[in-house]
């Protein structure tokens, strides 16, 4: 074995083997949108999952306020800010998802330290 490997062994801890046995193999959407609200950043991803919820019931009342307009000039400013909220939806879907997908290269990490520990004691 080399010194990387060596090093990688001893960095591998009972935190991290309890951390890939609580792992499944197949986890859905949901189960990993849970699982991205624990850690270092859950606070933020829970204010950020309420702050979703909140500009999609502001997007829905906007689309109907726009809808409903009798006039051009109501109708403008209710389409201008339905397509800032929009916007505003994108940005924190992306960050959402991306901290989904930063967590499952992170599994898969974990998952090769433990691999390269094994190796090391056979």
């Amino acid at each position: 074995m080399t010194g990387i490997d060596n090093q990688i062994s001893t960095a591998l801890d009972e935190d991290d083997k309890a951390f890939l046995a609580s792992l499944d193999e197949e986890r859905g959407m949901f189960r990993q949108i849970g699982d991205s609200m624990h850690g270092p950043l859950g606070g933020w991803a829970k204010f950020s999952f309420a702050i979703a919820i909140l500009i999609g019931i502001g997007l829905a009342y906007s689309v109907f306020r726009a809808v409903t307009a009798d006039t051009l000039q109501p109708m403008v400013g209710w389409g201008m800010t339905t397509l800032g909220l929009l916007v505003m939806q994108g940005f924190l879907k992306e960050w959402m998802f991306a901290r989904m997908n930063m967590l499952s290269v992170l599994r898969e990490v974990k998952r090769l330290q433990l691999q390269v520990a094994m190796l090391e004691k056979r």
